[in-house]
């Protein structure tokens, strides 16, 4: 089973987190199950990019992105090289280390 490590973000995460995941699982999913908040406002149908990830370890051992995954990350707030979406990102054996964006794209989320 991967390791994944989170990196600390203000909101989401605030002193980072570590936890295993079982492979063949998806990344929002895993993400989610360990009670990291991470948005995904179409519901994990890469309709849009509000649960981009920055893969800082490991990226080079994902599947490559879509064309769909591609067309979506071009929207997203911050996006870099080794940047994916995480509905999209299906996990394998290899550990990765992932840093949360401070923003999204997601201009109907509101805040209590």
């Amino acid at each position: 089973m991967p390791t994944i490590t989170i990196q600390p973000h203000p909101e989401l995460c605030v002193d980072g987190a570590v936890f295993e995941a079982r492979s063949g699982t998806f990344l929002c999913d895993a993400l989610l199950r360990n009670h990291i908040a991470l948005e995904h406002a179409c519901e994990k149908s890469c309709a849009c990019a509000t649960c981009h990830v920055i893969v800082q370890q490991g990226f080079a051992t994902l599947a490559p992105a879509s064309d769909d995954e591609e067309d979506q990350l071009g929207r997203a707030w911050g996006a870099q090289a080794n940047s994916r979406l995480a509905c999209q990102v299906l996990l394998r054996e290899q550990d990765l280390v992932l840093e949360l964006p401070r923003y999204t794209v997601n201009l109907a989320r509101e805040r209590a």
